[in-house]
């Protein structure tokens, strides 16, 4: 079975075997659904992988509770591993070709499918897309009148709650994703924040696109107050916000380029605040211009 899907203007294909578990797993895949014969990447589920010998390059530090993942150097390309938390047994194994335009997937749990299906898609399409001014974040969305605000902060923070705020508390707001929404630089130099197949724990899987009017980066206090960031400190906001391999040199050239196109295009601010209603209409206040 072939499924083709379109998420922020990138292409690409799932191929399954008859009867995979994966089969299933498609729901939230399917307002992206399209017709294409030239898919930017492929990825395909396989009962094993050619890997050889494997050099481990990267083993990511791993936050209790959080995904792990370690990656390889193989002849045949890069292979990923990844599993629930630290402490699971492995779920996943994913090779990708140089390009990262092809890739195989091995699921070792079948109970944990969906989770392998998730990340070796989120992975394969963050590296194939860098280099397309595209770039896969961690942030809630709220889009209202027309734009998409993006509310980024390491998990646990409250983004999360920050969006339910706005919600609650401003007009017109609608969550348009709640874990990885994907920005893109435009052939004309605007930035748009587009809805993902991937949104964490919230069930948020919108095919809609938004100018974005503001990155903000949510901090904890005892008060609510916005500030807007220097240019250093939003090219952090962004650096430390978004996925790729940054230790690769062409990737991190291709990541660099959106970085400063988005720094210069988009306001960034840092909302020092409580996870009340006030917070909201701080923020909004703020950011709405």
């Amino acid at each position: 079975m072939t499924k083709t899907y379109k998420v922020a203007e990138n292409i690409f294909s799932i191929v399954l075997p008859e009867g995979s578990p994966l089969c299933s797993c498609l729901g939230q895949y399917e307002p992206f659904e399209c017709e294409s014969d030239s898919p930017l990447f492929v990825l395909e589920e396989v009962e094993s992988l050619p890997c050889g010998d494997l050099e481990l390059i990267y083993d990511q530090p791993c936050p209790k509770g959080e995904t792990k993942i370690r990656i390889y150097r193989s002849a045949e390309g890069m292979v990923f591993e990844s599993s629930v938390t630290e402490w699971h047994p492995t779920s996943m194994r994913l090779l990708l070709n140089p390009d990262y335009s092809r890739g195989q997937l091995q699921v070792l749990k079948p109970s944990e499918a969906l989770f392998a299906l998730n990340n070796s898609l989120m992975l394969q399409y963050a590296f194939c897309c860098a280099s397309h001014s595209t770039l896969e974040v961690h942030a809630s969305v709220i889009s209202c009148n027309g734009k998409g605000y993006l509310f980024m902060a390491p998990s646990g923070t409250g983004k999360s709650t920050h969006s339910c705020r706005w919600l609650e508390n401003i007009p017109g707001s609608s969550l348009l994703n709640d874990d990885n929404p994907i920005l893109r630089v435009m052939d004309n130099g605007s930035v748009r924040v587009f809805g993902s197949p991937w949104s964490g724990k919230t069930p948020c899987y919108k095919n809609e696109d938004y100018l974005v009017g503001a990155l903000v980066q949510i901090s904890r206090a005892p008060f609510n107050r916005a500030e807007r960031l220097g240019v250093l400190d939003s090219y952090a906001l962004i650096y430390g916000s978004s996925s790729g391999l940054k230790f690769l040199p062409s990737m991190c050239d291709a990541l660099h380029s959106s970085f400063n196109a988005i720094v210069g295009t988009v306001p960034c601010f840092r909302m020092h605040c409580l996870p009340d209603a006030d917070a909201a209409k701080v923020c909004y206040e703020a950011v709405k211009d």
